[in-house]
């Protein structure tokens, strides 16, 4: 979404090959497909459980920045700004506990085809609203 300001980027000092902080972005659909199995196994009288959610790769702020400027063609205003309190260089998710006791695994692991479907998405939406 278009907001006319730029985006900040919290912190560019991080102990990261660029600085920016890493993390582990999953794409929507494998976030609701896991959610889904894990109500599947409920509904078949499965037990409960608390499992980690995402692809298992990092990939920097810098790095999304460049794949959103990629796959919409257009530069990204931004701004760095200071570090947030208690935020780790790295943060990604070990989904193994649950691809082993569910099966599940995730479809969208590149990050042009995470941004490119969002930037569809939301292309589509803009449409609707006009």
């Amino acid at each position: 979404m278009v907001t006319g300001r730029p985006v900040t980027i919290f912190g560019d000092d991080y102990e990261t090959p660029d600085g920016t902080c890493i993390r582990d972005y999953i794409h929507v659909t494998d976030l609701a497909e896991a959610h889904v199995v894990a109500i599947e196994r409920l509904l078949a009288g499965g037990g409960s459980n608390v499992f980690n959610v995402g692809t298992g790769e990092g990939h920097s702020v810098m790095e999304v920045m460049r794949a959103v400027e990629e796959v919409t063609g257009k530069k990204v205003p931004h701004e760095i700004g200071a570090r947030r309190a208690g935020d780790p260089a790295v943060l990604v998710a070990n989904s193994d506990k649950l691809k082993r006791t569910l099966g599940w695994k995730s479809k969208f692991s590149e990050l042009n085809d995470i941004v490119a479907t969002a930037w569809q998405f939301d292309k589509k939406r803009a449409e609707r609203e006009r």
